[in-house]
């Protein structure tokens, strides 16, 4: 994957990124786990290297400075949910070491890629876990993301318990969900929506970011 670095480097730019070497190394040896592994494991439906460079990394590269912007440098711990091979959760966890990650997924088979990249790829803060998000019950997870994951509504109802207090979601989506707004739970509010541009790649992308707005007092029955 080592050819790609130029390419690598040219998005990063155009995106606004600054990493270190190490880290660009790290991001191309994601890049050559994700293609050795995912004959085995069936990680993606993608095979060809500059695909798998614009279509995974690049597209979850484009959420670093918008993540950086909010959580402003604090130690906190996101939940990526239907993380898959580990879109954005691995890529979060090589460009923002302060961060604690733990990528979820049903398919137990990903869950354990996840934790074999934290292994090689030296990333101790970032973890795999095996399990359907609706049963993680912790509360303490700052911000909760998912790419392609599953509409705005059932993201939010089934990962509710998983966030924190004073926590957020962020949802990578493609065209701006109209639809999908309108039905969001009456718990959650969006504060923004914000456009992205990914380098070398068409089509509209955005990120949904909300929160959940206090509960209304009680009124007799319902």
């Amino acid at each position: 994957m080592r050819q790609l670095e130029p390419a690598l480097r040219r998005g990063l730019q155009a995106l606004g990124l600054t990493l270190t070497d190490a880290q660009i190394g790290q991001c191309l040896d994601y890049l050559a786990l994700l293609a050795k592994w995912g004959k085995v494991y069936n990680l993606t439906a993608l095979r060809e290297p500059g695909e798998m460079l614009t279509h995974h990394l690049f597209d979850s590269l484009a959420v670093i400075a918008p993540l950086r912007r909010q959580l402003q440098g604090m130690a906190a711990r996101v939940l990526d949910v239907g993380s898959g091979a580990g879109l954005p959760g691995v890529v979060i966890a090589i460009c923002c070491p302060e961060l604690r990650v733990c990528c979820v997924d049903a398919v137990g088979k990903k869950a354990a890629f996840v934790q074999q990249a934290a292994v090689a790829l030296k990333l101790p803060q970032l973890q795999g876990r095996h399990a359907r998000v609706e049963t993680l019950r912790d509360g303490d997870h700052d911000l909760i993301c998912s790419r392609a994951f599953a509409s705005l509504k059932d993201f939010t109802s089934w990962s509710a318990a998983a966030l924190a207090p004073n926590g957020v979601w962020l949802a990578m989506k493609g065209k701006h969900p109209t639809e999908e707004l309108s039905q969001l739970p009456s718990f959650v509010e969006v504060f923004h929506v914000e456009p992205l541009q990914v380098p070398d790649l068409e089509g509209e992308r955005c990120l949904i970011w909300m929160r959940p707005v206090a509960a209304p007092e009680p009124q007799g029955n319902q």
